[in-house]
């Protein structure tokens, strides 16, 4: 395996595939010689992660609505957010590139860096399909994944649910713990979100934050508080 290949932890079975990820326009500009290059396997690429993003929002928030969704969204496909992922990969290390475009910074410039990740997630795409692509784009994701679903962008369903609650009652929600299993490094809480002697919802997550940020989804989606009426 290629270093490249290791820090993915995938083995490629076209390498070509790889080659034509890591191979940067200016390559073939500078030697005047037909090179292939990323740009094709870019474009395919934008749309796989385009995809994969959708897909997994649309399963983890199920509350929100297409605004808030596409907001999130444009946060985790960013090209500053895919110059992160690209940067912790290393991977202007290895892009096959035109003298002048190296000397000038090329490695480090957040558009080759961006459109070398789209590429790689293309190449995986075309050698090992949508499961080998969604794998590496959700691994890489994971840790901005894990915080939006605690602290999201413009999606604050404990705030939005105190507020609604208090426009009908001054009493806030009370958030209580349920269970939490797990070893140490990788628990589970699951907590409930109580008011007015109403369970409203119930959620679970790797942190209590976390859980009661879904019991509140939950809530919201339940809408328990109106059999008070």
């Amino acid at each position: 395996m290629s270093p490249l290949e290791e820090r993915i932890g995938y083995k490629f079975r076209n390498s070509l595939f790889l080659a034509e990820a890591l191979t940067h326009p200016s390559l073939g500009h500078e030697t005047q010689r037909h090179h292939f290059d990323n740009q094709r396997l870019e474009f395919l690429g934008d749309a796989v992660l385009q995809l994969v993003i959708t897909e997994h929002l649309f399963q983890h928030f199920g509350a929100e609505a297409e605004g808030q969704l596409t907001k999130l969204r444009s946060r985790l496909v960013s090209r500053e957010t895919l110059k992160t992922y690209a940067a912790a990969l290393d991977l202007g290390r290895y892009l096959l590139m035109g003298r002048g475009e190296e000397a000038s910074g090329g490695r480090e410039r957040t558009s080759t860096l961006t459109d070398a990740f789209e590429a790689l997630i293309g190449a995986l795409y075309l050698d090992g399909g949508l499961d080998t692509a969604r794998k590496f784009i959700l691994v890489q994701a994971r840790s901005d994944l894990e915080q939006i679903a605690e602290e999201p962008v413009d999606v604050n369903p404990k705030g939005d649910l105190q507020e609604l609650l208090q426009s009908i009652s001054p009493r806030s929600p009370v958030y209580q713990l349920i269970t939490q299993s797990g070893p140490e490094h990788e628990k589970t809480f699951v907590v409930q979100a109580v008011w007015e002697g109403i369970v409203l919802g119930q959620g679970s997550g790797r942190s209590k934050k976390q859980a009661e940020t879904a019991a509140a989804l939950e809530a919201m989606k339940l809408k328990r508080w109106k059999t008070l009426g």
